[in-house]
């Protein structure tokens, strides 16, 4: 039985978060703390694609906001709740993409900590660093998965134990 119900029971995630790889591995019992880093890692990998259309439509986010934080993050309790968020995310994502035009992408685009400025950039930049982002949570899921006995898919080629570039 799941331990804590906010993370997802099954590694199981989506081919558009992993390339072709896709994994349906139960993590060995007894790694509680693993897997709630490992939920949490994806519940973000999950919904990196809404930071995205944030980037689009609107013109600054504050993490910390003085006031507390406005998101509320959803429950994620499993591989379908993941997929969903993930279609949800993606569909923003390419929504936003296909509104906006390259003069607005080159336009600044500012990341606040308690209203002080910690990132500015244009658009373009900043959307290319979330991507960038995106993966490094990907890969740190991939050491998770390792941590707790699973099978760790193909990604950006083959991996241990999935050969499927090869």
């Amino acid at each position: 039985e799941n331990e804590d119900k906010n993370q997802p029971d099954k590694v199981k995630f989506h081919d558009a978060v992993f390339g072709t790889g896709s994994i349906n591995e139960e993590p060995v019992p007894g790694h509680r703390f693993r897997r709630v880093i490992f939920g949490y890692l994806a519940t973000m990998v999950a919904t990196i694609p809404m930071w995205v259309a944030m980037q689009i439509n609107q013109d600054e986010l504050d993490v910390a906001p003085a006031g507390g934080g406005q998101i509320k993050q959803e429950r994620l309790d499993g591989s379908e709740d993941l997929l969903k968020a993930l279609d949800k995310a993606a569909d923003t994502a390419r929504s936003a993409f296909e509104k906006t035009t390259d003069e607005h992408l080159k336009t600044e685009w500012k990341l606040l900590a308690r209203g002080k400025v910690v990132m500015q950039a244009p658009r373009h930049q900043m959307i290319q660093d979330t991507l960038s982002h995106w993966s490094h949570h990907r890969g740190q899921m991939t050491v998770y998965l390792r941590l707790m006995g699973a099978k760790v898919p193909a990604i950006f080629g083959p991996s241990a134990d999935d050969n499927q570039f090869l």
